[in-house]
Parts: C-alpha cells; structure tokens; sequence
C-alpha cells in the first residue's frame, strides 16, 4: 500500500542535502507539495528550485526562526523532521560547544518544530510527522557524546508522542538510520558497516511512511539487530562489543 501525496504540503526541515534531499526528490516525485528548510539559504534554494519546492530558511536551534518560519507556512498535512549537526566527541575530549549544539538542534529542535505544527494537526485531527532517530540511540556507544544521546531523545519523543496519538488522526512515525554518507559521517574516521547511500536511506523511509499501521523502522535491517538486539545485553557484554571506547 502507498500512500496518496499528490497535493500534500508536507513540510521537509533538513532537506538541503543528504538523506532530507534525497526524500525530497523521492516526494516531489509522487506529487506532494513541499516546503524545504535548512539553515544555508543558498544550499536550501538549489535544492528547492529543481522540484519545483519553497525554499524556507530556519535555524531549529532559534526559537523565534522556527515560530516565524511555521506562521509563515500555516497549516500542513505532513512534516518530516530530518535535521541534524554530528562531531564524533569522546568524554575525554569534551567540547561544550560541538554536545550542545547537538543537543539544542537534534533534539530540542524537533521538539521545538514539532510543537509549532502539532496544535493545529491535533485541532483538525488529521497529520503526519516523521522523526528521524538513529540506531545509536538504542543505547550508549563510544565516541558518541552528544549525538547518541541527543538522538535518544527524539526517538523516545516519537515514542511519547505515538503513545498518545496512536488512536487519532495524527499519525507519529520513527525511522532509525544507521549510517549515511553525508557531510556529517565524512568526519569519522573508522570504518561504517553497511554504510548506505542517502537515495538508498531515502527509499527504506518512504516505504516506513507508506505504512499507515507502521510506528518504526530501523534500517539497514542486518545492521539494525545489533543494536536493537543490544537493549537486552548486560552491560558486561554490551560494551566490550567496541572495544575500549
């Protein structure tokens, strides 16, 4: 089953390149009416222009962008929450500036956003939000200061807001990527298992956002079982899984 976007005005936050591109390109495909955000204006204009999309500006990390950006736009049948900032941060090294700017953008920032557009699905009762995760929010992972943990928080955001949604008009859908070659993942410096490309991330989303009954996905699915399978690990044998951190 697919689902109908012709005509739809689903709003795309971090949608300049990488994976909110990608899914982009994929929906303008299937006909929605999109309205892209991202912080670079000029990334975000050559990204919209192509697909026929609006081109808004914002900074998820300010308040009073996000507010002017969502009265801007008024009512919209779908939102995908795809934006992110990632520095590889060790304990040892911790930078204030690079974990909370992770934190205030991935995670207080889909709240912020989601908050500007949920009143007025709840209203109509009738929605669609889609937050990203990550599988390394499933549990805590070496080098991962800030971003494991901000991506936690969104994935149990998505969980809280299903809880409450599930029986209503306003469908809350949670998509858990593994790794994407993107600007963000060109600064590691290990080796990424099944990384995936963002047309191919793009693809397991939109199949998770054709499922109406669908809460979650959690791709690639091999890779995924690692970490969901981790959740039911001890400790003594979760962490020796990376080594010494």
């Amino acid at each position: 089953m697919t689902r109908d976007y012709k005509g739809k005005r689903y709003w795309l936050v971090g949608a300049s390149d990488g994976l909110g591109l990608a899914l982009a390109q994929a929906l303008a495909a299937r006909g929605a009416d999109l309205i892209l955000s991202a912080r670079d204006p000029d990334r975000l204009k050559a990204a919209a222009t192509p697909l026929r999309a609006t081109a808004l500006p914002m900074d998820v990390a300010d308040p009073a962008s996000v507010q002017a950006a969502a009265q801007q736009i008024g009512p919209i049948d779908g939102l995908v929450f795809l934006a992110g900032v990632y520095w590889p941060v060790k304990a040892q090294s911790w930078n204030a500036d690079q974990v909370e700017a992770m934190c205030n953008v991935n995670f207080t920032g889909c709240a912020r956003v989601i908050g500007t557009v949920l009143p007025q699905m709840t209203a109509r009762n009738q929605g669609h939000i889609v937050i990203t995760g990550s599988l390394s929010g499933f549990r805590g992972l070496p080098g991962a200061i800030g971003y494991a943990a901000s991506k936690a928080g969104t994935m149990v955001l998505a969980e809280s807001l299903y809880a409450d949604l599930r029986h209503t008009g306003v469908q809350v859908q949670l998509a858990n990527p593994g790794f994407i070659r993107t600007r963000l993942t060109d600064k590691n410096n290990f080796k990424m298992p099944f990384l995936m490309e963002p047309d191919q991330a793009a693809a397991e989303m939109l199949a998770l956002m054709d499922s109406p009954r669908a809460f979650k996905r959690s791709f690639p699915r091999v890779f995924s079982w690692l970490f969901r399978g981790g959740q039911f690990l001890p400790d003594a044998l979760w962490y020796p899984l990376f080594g010494k951190g």
